[in-house]
């Protein structure tokens, strides 16, 4: 499958991705994971990036794009890939395409997951993440089975300075003012499906169904 997961923060697309990937062996690739471990590392791109992280606000398109250039030719994607937050704006949309083009690459689809605001801010504001292996668990229907200690690799558990509600109402308008016109954009060049995203499984069954794999 070659995909982009659209969506809010919060709508579940990285649950998705993992879902997928299970399927047929399509590499997830996360902006934001790839943006957190270069903070992490303290790298350039990092140090660039993590002031616009931290506000809320959307890295800018000259960064995320050479990222993603050099990641879509790595020898993991040729199997196929789920875009899980990327492209973020129209001119980004605009450049993967062409950088698709280059590629001699087509998309499946382009999935909008459809999530309420309310539930979004309820999940995102419950949300907990390992820093070590980026684990994901939730306080209310995934809590670690030791508080503040991941299940998986035993790191700390923690909600991310974006996750707090302030930031996650700046991420939320930022999604709506900059992401959500990509849905637009994605409808007139025929690639859009938009499904309600409360339920993983039926996203997975849709996607399945429409990537002839149900």
């Amino acid at each position: 499958m070659k995909l982009i997961l659209l969506g809010a923060p919060g709508a579940g697309k990285g649950t998705v991705a993992n879902m997928l990937s299970d399927i047929d062996g399509s590499v997830q690739i996360s902006t934001g994971d790839i943006l957190r471990a270069a903070v992490k590392e303290g790298t350039e791109l990092g140090k660039e990036a993590e002031g616009y992280m931290n506000a809320g606000d959307l890295v800018p398109d000259e960064l995320i794009m050479g990222i993603m250039k050099e990641r879509l030719k790595e020898d993991d994607c040729k199997n196929g890939y789920l875009l899980d937050g990327f492209p973020r704006t129209i001119p980004q949309a605009e450049q993967l395409k062409t950088v698709l083009e280059e590629m001699g690459e087509k998309l499946d689809a382009v999935v909008d997951l459809d999530v309420p605001r309310e539930v979004l801010l309820d999940r995102l504001t419950t949300r907990r993440t390992c820093t070590q292996c980026n684990a994901i668990y939730n306080i209310k229907s995934k809590p670690p089975k030791v508080e503040g200690v991941c299940d998986e690799c035993g790191g700390p558990v923690v909600q991310r300075d974006d996750e707090t509600e302030e930031a996650i109402a700046s991420r939320l308008d930022t999604y709506n003012e900059k992401t959500a016109p990509l849905a637009g954009f994605y409808e007139k060049e025929g690639m859009l499906m938009r499904i309600n995203a409360t339920s993983s499984d039926d996203v997975v069954a849709a996607i399945k169904e429409k990537c002839g794999l149900a």
